[in-house]
């Protein structure tokens, strides 16, 4: 039997850690335009060393002049430089004393070798101080690794101009947009002119307070009276004034009171498509209009014009006023045709371009009396400053070289449309590309491109192929098309099934089951073959 005991054991471990500066590039790369437009600008807020690269001349610096700052800066203030004064100051101190040496860290030195130290730190001192960008010794510093220099060639001249200021002509948008006007203003807007008693309107004010975004009533005339202190009789009252109003539909409880009250906004209270809505919902579901005719004795043509116009009564009246409203979409990228080639150019207008305050700077410097911590502060802000930058910048090649590589396999989709759109797997363009998968998915997360097509979200060109001996050239999107296109010219009598549709495919080439077909049809949200028969 084993006893629970604490012990201390050891262990070697493995881990992938993220430094911060890769967090942030992985971040900025998923970002789409407006976002990146936004997550600059509060960077400019927040790091004081950066700010907007404008046409009017202002003092900038450059990395010649900045990096030995900061490497001085790194080298010039060792953590154990104090240590090393203090301890020749206690051995000069003990000289003076009469000692004839002295002990540091354990360890006696002459009194020539206790020289030799002094005068050493006396130099680096005068280093220090009179010549701060003075080549200091040889260490291993990150910055060496990156060449600044070529870098930021074109953020840090003042002659730069953006690639967005380029006499590139780009498609115009409509970007000006109304508010969109919401169900209950739009039926409060009718209500009040409308001609009823206060409690009235009162009660119809609670019940448009209780639709849905379909206009359908989500709550009971009871919750209503109970809720908004009206008696039963009075929520009655609102609830045939707001049926009243438009659009027809609105304020029912079910699917057949608003077709009904569509029907009857246009005077077809009593006919055949009211009787069949009212008796009939069932069999109209599945369309057994010959069993309809004889409850309704009525001729069979008389039932088909009925169907007719209740096809075009809408089941969800108030959508039209609750949907998502329009989206705003600002491409991040460009393709434009120049003769037989495609110009790839990044959507960079809005988007603040960064340079470097050259006013900091003179608080890296000592002689001009900053404390440590404020020495700290600002080469961290630097720091930060051209982290961002080559982050930003690493963002825009990434996407550069991923749309060329979309550009290369969908060519004849840019020229001839949809029906020419190729199998493209994020794995293969990430191999070309020389990236990881999950760097491929960022860079086109969120991002829509215009093209000759129009305005399509990169993820749209990505797209698994089908298997098969033919099939194997067609992506899944136009064999949902495919699958569509059949289904809209069969016989409607004699709607074709899945398996038979899976034949077709078959006998074309394409490698599909049933059951792939069937959930090809339910994600396109098309009936069932019994749900598409028509009974004549």
């Amino acid at each position: 039997m084993s006893l629970l005991s604490p012990r201390l054991q050891l262990k070697v471990t493995q881990k992938q850690i993220l430094t911060p500066g890769l967090v942030q590039m992985v971040t900025i790369l998923q970002l789409n335009r407006l976002e990146l437009k936004e997550m600059v600008s509060q960077e400019i807020v927040q790091n004081p060393v950066l700010e907007e690269s404008t046409n009017e001349p202002g003092e900038e610096i450059t990395p010649e002049e900045l990096l030995p700052l900061l490497e001085a800066e790194h080298l010039h203030d060792p953590a154990d430089r104090q240590l090393l004064e203090a301890a020749v100051l206690s051995d000069a101190n003990s000289v003076d004393d009469g000692s004839n040496g002295s002990a540091i860290n354990g360890n006696l030195f002459p009194d020539a070798e206790e020289s030799a130290a002094a005068q050493v730190v006396a130099e680096n001192d005068t280093i220090a101080v009179n010549d701060p960008l003075a080549e200091p010794p040889a260490a291993t510093d990150p910055f060496d690794e990156i060449d600044f220099g070529s870098f930021f060639d074109d953020y840090l001249d003042p002659g730069y101009k953006s690639p967005a200021s380029e006499s590139v002509e780009k498609p115009s948008f409509e970007t000006f947009l109304s508010s969109p006007v919401t169900l209950g203003d739009y039926l409060r807007s009718q209500l009040s002119v409308s001609i009823i008693s206060d409690v009235a309107r009162d009660a119809a004010e609670s019940i448009i307070g209780n639709l849905d975004e379909d206009g359908y009533l989500a709550a009971s005339v009871e919750e209503i009276a109970s809720i908004g202190e009206h008696t039963p009789e009075q929520v009655e009252l609102g609830l045939r004034a707001v049926q009243s109003l438009d659009p027809a539909g609105v304020g029912a409880r079910n699917l057949r009171e608003c077709l009904l009250l569509q029907i009857e906004s246009i005077n077809g209270r009593g006919g055949v498509a009211w009787q069949m809505v009212s008796h009939c919902l069932r069999l109209m579901e599945t369309r057994q209009y010959k069993e309809i005719a004889k409850v309704l004795a009525r001729p069979l043509e008389h039932i088909q014009i009925a169907v007719q116009m209740i096809q075009h009564l809408n089941p969800r009246p108030g959508l039209r006023y609750s949907g998502a409203g329009a989206r705003v979409v600002e491409p991040d990228v460009f393709f434009t045709k120049d003769g037989e080639d495609y110009i790839i150019q990044m959507n960079d207008e809005d988007v603040p371009q960064l340079r470097l305050n050259a006013q900091y700077r003179k608080m890296l410097d000592r002689e001009n009396g900053a404390t440590k911590e404020v020495r700290d502060y600002v080469r961290e802000r630097y720091t930060s400053a051209i982290q961002l930058m080559k982050n930003i910048e690493q963002r825009k090649q990434t996407i550069l070289k991923v749309c060329q590589a979309i550009v290369r396999r969908q060519t004849e989709f840019l020229s001839h449309g949809l029906d020419s759109l190729k199998p493209m797997m994020i794995k293969e363009v990430a191999e070309e590309v020389g990236v990881h998968p999950s760097t491929v998915s960022r860079a086109v997360a969120g991002k829509y491109v215009h093209t000759p097509q129009g305005v399509f979200e990169l993820r749209y060109f990505f797209s698994e192929a089908v298997q098969g001996p033919l099939g194997g050239g067609t992506p899944l999107l136009l064999l949902k098309r495919r699958v569509k296109k059949m289904i809209e010219d069969e016989d409607r009598s004699k709607p074709l099934t899945d398996e038979q549709i899976t034949a077709m495919l078959q006998n074309g080439g394409i490698n599909v089951t049933r059951r792939t077909v069937a959930k090809y049809r339910e994600d396109m949200k098309i009936p069932s073959t019994h749900q598409r028969r028509e009974r004549n």
